[in-house]
Formats: structure tokens, C-alpha cells, sequence
């Protein structure tokens, strides 16, 4: 498997793969071993998935052997952004979670925890965040000991061309949310306009953060995130700097590709 593993000016870990294949492969052993070190260490493992191809590319944890050796049972499963539509609906990551990967393993269905599809945007992020706040309070999720914030296991990003994660997009006011723990759109910059989304204070609160990357219409990004200086417009991407836990970034070929122009 062809990786090399460098650091860019502190921002984490950068593995870059020649396949999306090999990616995915990488991706599915480092799931694996955060699952065993976390219920290993408190009893369950807490995920927050994002939606796309990142959903594919965990496919692997379906096969061997992964399917039987982690601990299917402690897992409680969360969305870092969800788009408020029905949950049969197309653009649900819900769904897409649901019939690619989730219905696939034995993940205890109480501990899948998705968004109410039938209230407003407002109402979604609100109700999401009672259930979250409830699990902190039954320790089922961790807490910060830097501020009163979740303290997910492990959560995984995409990022898109324009450099944002979760549903947080550049110059959008949510990227400013500070004392909610998920917040709403109902201006998101593409369809479906409205969305719930984890805010930066409860990414940056994760023991891990994994952001995937793949695809040569995201490598301009890519190269903004990783080498820009602290002077230009931020990106969503760039904003992502776990306080006191570890950042992975897995990158294709081609989303790395300018990293070295």
C-alpha cells in the first residue's frame, strides 16, 4: 500500500495514497483500530460520518476481516451534517449511510442516531443537539476537559472544491457559530438549502478527526488548506485544528497533486 506520511506546518498527519482503493483499505484499518482502542478504553466507540463518497470508501469495513473483529455492539453512530429531507429521500446522508454500509453490519439500531426529518431546519438542529447532550450526560459521548463540548471518538470529514466540511462553507455565518453544538441552514450555498450541521467547536473537540480528500477538482483547495498562510480568507477545511486530539488527512494522488507546486 503506497502512502508517504508527512506534516505541514502543524496540520496534522497527511497520508496520500496512488488509489482510492488503497485509501480506502487505509481508511477502514484506521476506523478498526480507534473502535478497538475506544471501547477498549471507555466501552464504546462514538462516530460521526459525513456523507458522499466517504460512505463508499468505508465499504471496506463490511468485508473480512473487519466484519467480524470489531465490536459492532458499542458503536453509536451520528452525522456531522445532514440535509433536512425525508429520510427515504436521495439527498439523504441518512439513507445513503443506511443502504451502502450501516444495513450491512450489525450496529445495534438505537445507537443510529439521525435527525428528525418531519420538523424545520431550526427544530432538527435543536432536537439533534438534546439527543447529544443527553448522551454526554449518560457518558455514552465523551466530554471536552478544555469547554463543555462533545468529545466524539472519531469524526470523519469530507471536504469539498471549495473547501468546506460538514455543511460549514466559506463565508457563511454558521462557520461563526460558537456556543451552539449544531446549527442549521436554510441558505446553504448548494441544494438541498437547508441543513443541520456540527459546529466548529465540537469538530475541534474530537479525540480524532479524519478528513478524506479525493479527486483533482479538489487538489487547488487542498494546496490552499495545507500551505496557504495564516493571512489569506479561511477556509472551512483550514479551520480544522483539534484542540486537544489527532487530525488525519487522506488524500488520493490527485487531490495531493499541487501540494508540491
Amino acid at each position: 500500500m503506497a502512502f508517504s506520511s508527512i506534516s505541514h506546518n502543524g496540520r496534522g498527519e497527511l497520508r496520500v495514497y496512488e488509489s482510492i482503493d488503497d485509501l480506502s483499505t487505509n481508511l477502514a484499518e484506521y476506523i478498526a483500530e480507534l473502535s478497538e482502542a475506544s471501547v477498549k478504553d471507555h466501552g464504546v466507540f462514538s462516530i460521526a460520518l459525513s456523507g458522499g463518497s466517504l460512505i463508499s470508501m468505508m465499504g471496506k469495513l463490511r468485508e473480512a476481516p473487519y466484519n467480524r473483529t470489531i465490536d459492532w455492539r458499542r458503536w453509536h453512530v451520528f452525522w456531522t451534517n445532514e440535509r433536512v429531507v425525508s429520510k427515504s429521500h436521495s439527498d439523504s446522508n441518512y439513507r445513503l449511510a443506511k443502504d451502502v454500509f450501516l444495513s450491512k453490519v450489525p450496529v445495534v439500531p438505537s445507537h443510529v442516531h439521525s435527525i428528525n426529518d418531519t420538523v424545520s431546519a431550526e427544530e432538527a438542529a435543536n432536537e439533534y443537539e438534546f439527543i447529544i447532550r443527553q448522551l454526554v450526560r449518560t457518558r455514552i459521548v465523551g466530554v471536552s476537559s478544555i469547554s463543555d463540548c462533545p468529545k466524539f471518538d472519531l469524526i470523519l470529514l469530507e471536504m469539498g472544491p471549495d473547501g468546506h466540511v460538514a455543511s460549514l462553507f466559506p463565508r457563511h455565518h454558521a462557520m461563526n457559530e460558537k456556543n451552539e453544538w449544531v446549527t442549521f441552514l436554510t441558505d446553504s450555498p448548494k441544494p438541498p438549502w437547508e441543513r443541520i450541521t456540527f459546529t466548529l467547536p465540537v469538530i475541534n473537540s474530537a479525540s480524532n478527526v479524519a478528513v478524506v480528500i479525493t479527486g483533482e477538482n479538489k487538489a487547488r483547495a487542498v494546496q490552499m488548506v495545507m500551505m496557504g498562510n495564516d493571512n489569506c480568507p479561511s477556509l472551512p477545511a483550514r479551520m480544522v485544528s483539534p484542540s486537544s486530539g489527532n487530525l488525519v488527512w487522506f488524500l488520493d494522488r490527485n487531490a495531493a497533486s499541487r501540494l508540491n507546486s
